[in-house]
Order: structure tokens, then sequence, then C-alpha cells
């Protein structure tokens, strides 16, 4: 069981890490843009409270489709997005 819950805590991590790399990834962008969480949800056409809960520190989890979303209202691609320094380094902090 020991085990178990050692495997488990290191995947928490690893997603909790993945999931703070993306919500800065967006927030980086929007300030380039100078755009605020609302217009980019405009842009993406979602609701406010789905760009706002995504930025949230407390939710736990963020599908590749609202990535997708958001990504095509600031008019880059997923490998535009992903393809940063922050994520490369995820890749050696999870191997």
């Amino acid at each position: 069981m020991r085990i178990r819950a050692c495997v488990y805590d290191i995947i928490i991590n690893i997603m909790n890490t993945l999931k703070n790399t993306v919500v800065e990834r967006f927030k980086k962008l929007c300030e380039e843009k100078n755009l605020n969480a609302n217009a980019l949800a405009t842009l993406s056409g979602v609701t406010p409270s789905t760009v706002y809960s995504l930025f949230d520190g407390r939710r736990k989890e963020i599908k590749l489709k609202t990535i997708k979303i958001l990504c095509d209202g600031l008019e880059i691609t997923l490998a535009e997005f992903f393809d940063t320094d922050e994520f490369n380094a995820l890749e050696q902090e999870i191997m």
C-alpha cells in the first residue's frame, strides 16, 4: 500500500505541475496580447467563468479541449502553445 500511495503522490504532483504550467502560459499570452480573462473568453467563445475557473489555483484538472478552444481564440496552434522552455523542462521533471 505504501508504494501505491507514493506513486499516487507522484502522479498528483506531475498533474499539478502541468496544470500550473498551462495556467502560467495562458496568463503570459494574455499579458503579451494585453488581454484580461473576459477578453480571452470573448475571443474564444467561452464563458468568463470558464477562464476564471482555469486560472483558479484550486481547480484540479484542465481538459485538452478547453486548451484548444482558448488557443483558437488566441489564434495559435496547440504546437505553438506547448513549444516553450517551460513545457520542455517538464519532460525532464517527469522522467
